[in-house]
């Protein structure tokens, strides 16, 4: 019960601070300077072109459109996971675009679609990272996928390519490239902070010494070791390979200490974008308790 309670408040949060960031970078970065977007908001920059209307209540009527369509197609599961967002952008939209001076931050486009696209990014990424959904043209997507079985990813760009078409109408070629920078920035950052804190470091070691090496991984990195059984080319000698994997930080005492155990050891080294189980999303099992237990 209480593991549910902290993942509920993680997850609240979590949405709360993505739609806080996706509000501010709209009204202080994409709407002042007509940057095109996609999503419920780009649809909501193209109504309130042609007909003058405030762009939060335009947006939150989208929203709320999308939301039951969601709802009725793809169940309840989908309506809690996006509710919140449904509800609270554009009432974040409206509170920030009152604050006097925020469409005058900077008069640069391009800073502008930079720090835009960036910002996006952030804002899309925490709400995700968490489990949970900024709904809008999303719930298309997911929807279009439930019904003709394509690929969501494939669906998500048609959709927002659609409604960045849109916004070309009445959008100057300068507005349409910075559109454009912002986009692929925004995607760009969204994947970044989708594995940030996840990412490691893989490392597969082939030398005589394997045990020592072994022994002092576990001891002295406090890392997890498998041993993995392999046959040298050349010599055609069997032997066991050791195959950890530590955080970023941990690499370079690793190195070291490889290095001083055999100098001539072969090491791979790779990144890799998630761990999970024992020692990285479970709970640390340290070597020298175990060695307790087993004796």
């Amino acid at each position: 019960m209480k593991e549910n309670w902290k993942k509920s408040i993680v997850t609240l949060i979590g949405v709360l601070a993505g739609n806080v960031i996706l509000a501010f970078t709209v009204a202080a970065f994409v709407v002042p300077h007509g940057i095109i977007m996609g999503g419920a908001t780009g649809i909501g920059l193209t109504i309130t072109h042609y007909f003058p209307m405030n762009l939060s209540a335009v947006i939150f009527v989208v929203n709320i459109l999308l939301f039951i369509l969601g709802a009725l197609t793809l169940g309840k599961k989908f309506a809690f996971t996006t509710i919140i967002s449904t509800f609270v952008y554009p009432m974040f939209l409206s509170v920030i675009q009152a604050i006097p001076g925020i469409d005058q931050l900077t008069d640069n486009v391009l800073l502008a679609s930079l720090y835009g696209g960036a910002l996006l990014g952030l804002g899309i990424g925490m709400v995700v990272r968490v489990g949970a959904s900024t709904g809008g043209t999303d719930i298309l997507a997911l929807v279009f996928n439930k019904w003709f079985h394509a690929p969501v990813a494939v669906l998500m760009y048609i959709v927002d390519f659609t409604v960045l078409v849109f916004q070309i109408f009445f959008s100057d070629s300068e507005q349409i490239l910075y559109g454009i920078l912002c986009l692929i920035l925004s995607t760009t950052v969204l994947n970044r902070v989708m594995l940030m804190g996840k990412s490691q470091i893989q490392l597969f070691i082939v030398s005589e010494k394997y045990k020592e090496i072994k022994e002092r991984v576990l001891k002295e990195i406090d890392a997890g070791v498998t041993m993995v059984d392999i046959e040298t080319g050349y010599g055609e000698k069997r032997q066991q390979g050791v195959l950890c994997v530590v955080q970023n930080r941990k690499l370079y005492s690793v190195k070291e200490m490889i290095q001083t155990i055999d100098p001539k050891a072969f090491i791979t080294i790779t990144q890799i974008n998630e761990v999970r189980g024992r020692g990285f999303t479970m709970e640390r099992i340290r070597y020298d308790e175990e060695q307790k237990d087993c004796q």
